[in-house]
């Protein structure tokens, strides 16, 4: 299954290739806007500077997979999860307890730089007192996260448990992460992600924690490139 898996995963970067070319190119946060187009609805894969792949090819490696709008009735749209992940534009603070990503980033800054943050991740809410004292490190988190350049996939179907966006973002997860698995494409000794205080996080060589420890279905393959091809982008 290890050679199989090198194959899928190079084939599931040609397709990622192929999804960059369509859109125009990558993205970064930093350079982003709800002006820009974005579809309804869509998934999205992060790269991050000086991470790059060395077991299946040139270029590089994927360190986060996601997507928005799951549960059925949900309403948030690609954009409005890719700004959370971003934070606020004025002043670069941001909200970890809205956004997973940006908490495994916090607590990865936090073990490579210390920091009093005792109470970063702690409850969906909190009090305008603790965030004021979280806001340096939202602000460092933004940073971080805004540098990462990423591409994205329209998939404009209904949320659900049976939603095309939910498939491929679990698959690829599965596909690429290294939890419990051979190695491939590892993350460099200098890798955040080392940092996180997720054990998931620092054995998938990702900044997924879901997911990471199941199989993949060779088959989102076909629907990946299906799902590539049939995208069409306003001019």
């Amino acid at each position: 299954m290890g050679n199989q898996r090198a194959e899928h995963i190079q084939r599931f970067y040609s397709l990622l290739g192929d999804l960059e070319r369509k859109i125009g190119g990558a993205r970064t946060l930093s350079g982003s806007s709800g002006r820009l187009y974005w579809p309804k609805r869509g998934i999205y894969f992060f790269r991050e500077n000086g991470e790059n792949r060395t077991d299946t090819g040139v270029g590089p490696r994927i360190v986060r997979v996601g997507t928005h709008a799951l549960k059925p009735a949900s309403r948030s749209t690609l954009w409005t999860r890719l700004s959370q992940h971003r934070g606020q534009a004025g002043t670069g603070g941001g909200n970890h307890r809205g956004s997973i990503f940006r908490l495994f980033v916090g607590t990865a800054l936090i073990a490579q730089r210390g920091g009093d943050f005792p109470t970063w991740g702690e409850g969906s809410t909190a009090t305008r007192e603790i965030r004021a004292k979280e806001n340096s490190l939202e602000v460092e988190v933004s940073r971080v996260i805004r540098s990462m350049p990423f591409i994205w996939l329209a998939i404009d179907d209904e949320p659900g448990a049976g939603s095309a966006r939910g498939y491929i973002e679990r698959n690829a997860i599965a596909l690429l992460s290294n939890y419990e698995k051979p190695s491939l494409d590892p993350p460099t000794s200098g890798w955040l992600g080392h940092q996180c205080n997720r054990e998931r996080v620092r054995k998938s060589g990702l900044w997924n924690s879901n997911y990471v420890n199941e199989p993949y279905d060779p088959a989102f393959l076909y629907r990946l490139e299906y799902l590539v091809s049939e995208m069409e982008i306003p001019i």
